[in-house]
């Protein structure tokens, strides 16, 4: 079965969870502390998709996030949020998570949102010959790895999407429904603000200087354009 870590310090929402992913055809995988989600992980590495909640009573779900991400860019991470707290969601993304989730949450959204990062990570072999190159870049799109200058960059999986569907349009200026729609899918529930946000990562990761993209170009009031 598909498994799903859910790290939920509450109780009832954390059963409300697991019955419903149970209903979907999940195998739910629960841990009510940071620590316990993170030795699940080690007992079972075949989690493909991990729920975290922020607020944990030992280390926060940030943190969680972050020790995931150090070891392991395929998994894919949804952060559970608070509706009142803003900046949580861009921080959980900020840190490496993939989608965030606000409470209180419909059965039906959490679904759909771990369904379509599921399918996302799923990894697999790709058409055409497995290799992108451009500039500095080179994308195997077969082991779903990104190289600049010969040198290995690490991606999540939202990000090598990011960057394949840059690579397949250079020069094309993309909006941020094109960008949401290829990669999070023409059915996700969620806002335009996480295509910006990990844009904003990629940045880091792939630009010379982040503060002055050269590769990434924002087309103002519209989206965004790979510079080749």
């Amino acid at each position: 079965m598909k498994k799903v870590l859910v790290l939920e310090d509450e109780s009832s929402i954390r059963s409300f969870v697991v019955i419903n992913l149970r209903r979907s055809g999940y195998d739910p995988i629960e841990a009510e502390t940071g620590e316990q989600a993170l030795e699940q992980l080690k007992r079972n590495p075949d989690i493909r998709v991990a729920l975290l909640d922020v607020m944990l009573p030992d280390i926060d779900g940030f943190e969680v996030c972050r020790r995931i991400r150090a070891s392991d860019s395929r998994i894919g991470i949804i952060m559970l949020t608070a509706k009142s707290q803003e900046m949580d969601k861009v921080t959980g993304l900020m840190t490496g998570a993939d989608d965030y989730v606000t409470k209180p949450f419909s059965p039906a959204e959490l679904t759909a949102r771990i369904d379509a990062l599921y399918r996302r990570t799923g990894g697999g072999d790709e058409g055409g010959d497995g290799e992108l190159r451009q500039g500095p870049f080179r994308l195997n799109t077969r082991n779903r790895t990104l190289e600049k200058n010969g040198e290995r960059i690490r991606l999540t999986q939202i990000e090598y999407s990011i960057i394949k569907l840059f690579m397949d349009n250079p020069g094309k200026a993309l909006s941020r429904e094109d960008i949401l729609n290829a990669v999070w899918g023409r059915d996700y529930f969620g806002e335009l603000k996480i295509v910006d946000v990990n844009i904003r990562r990629l940045r880091i990761k792939i630009e010379d200087d982040p503060t002055i993209p050269t590769y990434i170009t924002t087309v103002w009031g519209y989206g965004y354009k790979w510079g080749f």
